[in-house]
């Protein structure tokens, strides 16, 4: 055997005889309620100088039989003689994912190299935490058969993933798609013949009363992601900028945060739910709508904040992971966020909804902003005089100005109330902390939204009045 000296740790423990059996059977229970597998060795003591151990074949079967009596649900583990040192000892290896395990009738879970019981609490959360994973939709096996899958669609993906390639079971089986001899459900959503469905639709006004154009397109997965993102692109309005000689387009939500979110609703939606992901688009915003509320007590402040909870469906994640549709887990809020600071996650029945707001819809609602805009810069070509410092409560004086010009930047707002752009931006967070107001479509282009008539009777907010 490996000379490497043997230690302790979260997934191996040593007992120097078999007088400790009771406490080797509650660390077999600890390290598989921690980490589904481990060893446990008979004739190491515990700072791992081997102390050996006479065994014989009734040894390694009595050693069996207690396992068998004391551990519940049971395991099968593989019991063997192992020379280290040039001294018998007993190696016990085992696994198993049926948890909770219990030992003598309690439940451990393994800390470093301690065992430590339950509480009630814990084993609730072990057992609801396990029942999620059994009752998993993409943990579950399909009606459906290998027949039922495009065998060129299963070759292309391992392509895609840099897989070896021999034969469509085989790809199936590297990709966990196989359990107990039976195809998972995330096998017919990549592969299957038999095509899932997307729903898209136009809008004429910022409601959903009158539709001018709806498309549901078939297809898999990865098909109607591309279907997806086309449509809304081809709906939406298109800018361009130059690059040297060459002209980008510039759709007015970045394509980066639309794909993303498109991927995040057929990643994460509820499939035991029949219902349509949809895209809808208004003239307002565009709306990607997938069936499911947020999952493992994730809320939208979390989401906001870059916070990840559990996976509904960590196998669809982990398809997109391989063929580098998405990055590590927790990646794609911050990315839509990054690129759409403005966009808005709320749930409405069993819906999650992202939505993106549309700024030309804003601009042409603006009745002139341009114009204001061009003599804005003509009169800044003018001298101009030292601004004064305003007039009263600062907040007070922003809020006012906000609520005639719900269009001014934060500049045009420092340059009116006579104050500089940080201290203007300072007091703006502090209206927004108090739900007073709200920025409304893209940071250059949209609009402040005042969501209360008036500040208090101070216009403080417990921060202070004076200027930043």
């Amino acid at each position: 055997m490996d000379k490497q000296p043997l230690k302790e740790s979260e997934t191996v423990e040593l007992k120097k005889s078999l007088a400790e059996l009771r406490q080797g059977l509650v660390s077999i229970a600890a390290i598989l309620n921690k980490h589904q597998a481990g060893t446990l060795w008979f004739g190491v003591r515990n700072n791992g100088t081997i102390a050996g151990i006479d065994a014989n074949e009734k040894t390694l079967r009595d050693l069996s039989q207690s396992i068998a009596a004391h551990i519940e649900p049971r395991i099968y583990p593989r019991i063997s003689e192992v020379s280290v040192q040039g001294k018998q000892c007993i190696k016990v290896e085992f696994s198993g994912d049926e948890t909770p395990y219990f030992a003598y009738g309690r439940a451990f879970m393994r800390v470093a190299d301690e065992d430590r019981q339950l509480s009630v609490r814990q084993l609730k959360d072990l057992i609801a935490a396990q029942s999620r994973e059994w009752l998993r939709w993409d943990n579950q096996p399909g009606k459906f058969t290998l027949s039922d899958l495009d065998p060129a669609k299963i070759r292309r993906f391992v392509d895609r993933a840099k897989l070896s390639w021999d034969t469509p079971e085989n790809a199936l089986s590297k990709l966990e798609l196989i359990k107990d001899g039976k195809l998972l459900n995330p096998a017919r959503l990549f592969f299957g013949i038999e095509p899932i469905q997307l729903r898209c639709a136009v809008f004429m006004t910022t409601e959903n009363s009158t539709i001018i154009d709806r498309h549901d397109f078939d297809g898999d997965i990865l098909e109607l992601i591309e279907e997806a993102q086309k449509y809304i692109l081809k709906n939406i309005h298109i800018g361009m900028r130059l690059e040297g000689l060459r002209r980008v387009d510039v759709p007015e939500i970045a394509v980066e945060a639309l794909r993303e979110a498109i991927i995040n609703a057929f990643c994460h939606r509820d499939y035991y739910d029949p219902d349509y992901i949809q895209m809808a688009i208004f003239k307002d915003r565009v709306e990607i709508r997938n069936p499911g509320t947020l999952y493992g007590n994730l809320t939208i402040e979390d989401l906001r904040k870059g916070n990840v909870s559990q996976r509904r469906n960590p196998l669809i994640a982990d398809l997109f992971r391989r063929i580098e549709m998405v990055e590590a887990w927790g990646r794609g809020m911050p990315l839509i966020l990054k690129y759409a600071p403005d966009v808005v996650f709320r749930e409405t029945g069993n819906l999650f909804i992202v939505s993106f707001n549309r700024p030309s819809f804003f601009e042409k609602e603006d009745g002139g902003r341009a114009l204001n805009k061009k003599t804005t810069q003509e009169n800044s070509k003018a001298p101009k005089e030292t601004p004064k410092k305003p007039q009263g409560n600062p907040k007070e004086v922003i809020f006012a100005a906000l609520k005639k010009r719900p269009y001014i930047s934060i500049r045009e707002l420092a340059e009116q109330c006579g104050m500089s752009v940080h201290s203007v931006q300072h007091h703006i967070n502090k209206l927004k902390e108090r739900g007073v107001i709200r920025h409304v479509g893209p940071a250059k282009g949209g609009r402040w939204e005042i969501l209360e008539d008036r500040l208090d009777a101070s216009g403080h907010d417990g921060t202070g009045g004076g200027d930043a």
